[in-house]
């Protein structure tokens, strides 16, 4: 692992006195969202680990706080006049959410390739929406143009004081109800949470250990805080997190406060979202659970621990987040596509599911193939995607073929 640069000292510009005012000026504007002990994950991981569940805010994700704080410190004429944010995720949707609330008109700018169902959800909290560009450069870059054109408000997702002080009272919430923590792993995107978090664990009287984490395919704060140069792109399921370059001002909270970043793979991410969904019953997008994959991916860093982990949203689109479900089925042995080759002759097939009778396993769909395949013109090959209780399971299943002359293999996920 690279050696990080030396910290630089010099002050922020985010006190904890102004994450406690956050607080106190958001509070009953915003679900006070629980902290809890997961035994399960605290007896897989061997560290003692809380949950915070963010994803249990009304717009499902931590964002509300830093967009509720900033509309509440803006003067009258800046209220009237509205604001604006480029923002395809779950900022657009805090800010038009508490907007709508407070009567502060919001301007949402959102690339043309956003999702239907994004727009719509925020369109549903009253945000003017305009979709523009390609990329969310391009809406950006809109977005500050209409800023001078209309006189409005910019309201940026990461790289103001007081979005970085409303996203630390997450921070103060979870330390008030678990003090014990020790160590907190925070994703990071821009990094406007985890300055926020940092800010406040070092202003209380214990040591808290602050880890944030990335994609590994966008590895930009790691980048800055390393020194290195890893390529940033790519489609990750933790989308709500790849940025490709960190804020100016959130690189100094995380320079001076953040002691390492880690990165995991998207395989570490369809584990930990697909763990929640099991174990603790909540469902959180690819960035809600990247903090659960670091601690999967580097157990051994944080055994004996006590981990404050943030599940910082649940907005995930309902067909991503089966397709996920069922690639961790399939990497458990408990889904599996078995390729068999048989003999084109009556009764083959019948032969074939008499084994998967016995064993006690449920075929869920046949495939032949007769045409296109390698094979003699009197041969086929069948694939069987079968459901079987665990990999000892589907081991059984396939030893019991091989032991009647089946040549049959796994169908293995990449």
């Amino acid at each position: 692992m690279p050696t990080r640069p030396a910290r630089i000292e010099q002050p922020l510009p985010v006190t904890i006195e102004d994450v406690r005012a956050a607080a106190e000026r958001i509070s009953g504007a915003v679900v006070r969202t629980p902290t809890l002990h997961s035994k399960t994950l605290s007896d897989l991981t061997g560290a003692t680990v809380y949950l915070k569940f963010e994803n249990l805010q009304f717009t499902a994700a931590y964002k509300e706080r830093g967009a509720l704080n900033t509309l509440l410190q803006l003067d009258e004429a800046a209220r009237a006049k509205g604001v604006i944010a480029a923002s395809a995720g779950n900022h657009a949707q805090g800010l038009a959410y508490h907007g709508a609330r407070l009567g502060v008109p919001v301007t949402i700018v959102m690339p043309k390739p956003t999702p239907t169902v994004k727009v719509a959800q925020t369109e549903s909290h009253g945000a003017r929406i305009v979709l523009h560009g390609e990329t969310f450069d391009d809406a950006y870059a809109h977005a500050r143009k209409l800023e001078r054109e209309e006189d409005l408000t910019f309201v940026h997702p990461f790289d103001d004081a007081r979005i970085i002080a409303g996203q630390g009272t997450v921070a103060l919430e979870m330390l008030e109800d678990a003090p014990e923590i020790d160590t907190m792993i925070v994703p990071i995107g821009g990094g406007g949470l985890i300055s926020g978090m940092s800010v406040a664990a070092r202003g209380g009287t214990r040591e808290v250990q602050m880890i944030g984490v990335e994609a590994e395919l966008y590895p930009s704060m790691y980048n800055r805080l390393h020194g290195t140069r890893l390529a940033c792109g790519g489609d990750t399921l933790a989308e709500g997190i790849a940025v490709k370059e960190p804020g100016e001002l959130t690189a100094q909270f995380v320079e001076a406060l953040v002691d390492d970043v880690l990165l995991v793979n998207e395989r570490r991410l369809e584990e930990a979202l697909s763990l929640l969904l099991q174990i603790e019953k909540t469902v959180v997008e690819g960035a809600g659970a990247a903090g659960l994959a670091a601690l999967l991916a580097f157990g051994s860093r944080f055994r004996g621990r006590t981990i404050g982990i943030v599940l910082c949203g649940g907005n995930i689109d309902t067909r991503l987040l089966a397709n996920v479900l069922l690639r961790d089925l399939a990497r458990s042995g408990r889904l599996a596509r078995l390729r068999i080759r048989l003999q084109d002759r009556p009764g083959a097939l019948f032969h074939v599911a008499r084994i998967f009778d016995q064993e006690g396993v449920n075929i869920i769909e046949v495939y032949h193939q007769r045409v296109f395949t390698s094979l003699p013109a009197k041969g086929l090959v069948t694939d069987i995607e079968c459901e079987t209780r665990d990999r000892a399971h589907l081991d059984r299943l396939i030893a019991a073929l091989r032991l009647a002359h089946y040549e049959v293999s796994l169908v293995e996920l990449a």
